[in-house]
């Protein structure tokens, strides 16, 4: 689980991975999501990027390495903010932590937006990983690395 000393409680990270039209899905084993199958992610600590919370929580939850490639989505409420990313598989064979999740599956797509089992959220964030490209990773440097910029970019004619 996290290491709550170190957690930035209004930070948090997920990410939907898809190789050879399969989902990866995980199994909740607490709070408002147990039993249900979710993307994997979970929160940002401090001194830590959006993109290596997700990758640390990926390797964490399923013993899966990822990339994030493009931000798919973002909620805020009054109390914290969640980004979503497409990322992609870079290698591991899915297993179960034992502990946040009892169950690490690749699903097919269509299966995982039929599925009971499957919150709405997940689906939601699913269908927008297969519909667009998101908001690309934009090479920047801020005033104070590190710093990571997303937008659309078209060509200017």
């Amino acid at each position: 689980m996290t290491n709550t000393e170190n957690t930035n409680w209004g930070q948090s990270v997920t990410a939907v991975v898809i190789k050879d039209n399969k989902v990866l899905l995980a199994r909740h084993t607490y709070g408002g999501g147990k039993g249900m199958l979710i993307i994997p992610g979970g929160y940002v600590e401090k001194d830590e990027s959006p993109q290596a919370a997700v990758i640390r929580e990926f390797k964490e939850e399923t013993n899966i390495t990822i990339q994030p490639k493009s931000i798919i989505g973002i909620r805020f409420n009054m109390h914290d903010w969640y980004v979503a990313f497409s990322a992609d598989y870079v290698s591991g064979t899915a297993h179960s932590d034992g502990d946040e999740n009892d169950l690490v599956i690749w699903t097919d797509i269509d299966e995982a937006l039929s599925r009971d089992d499957v919150p709405e959220l997940t689906k939601s964030l699913i269908k927008c990983a297969i519909s667009s490209n998101g908001l690309e990773q934009i090479d920047y440097n801020g005033n104070n690395p590190p710093c990571s910029l997303y937008g659309i970019i078209k060509d200017i004619e």
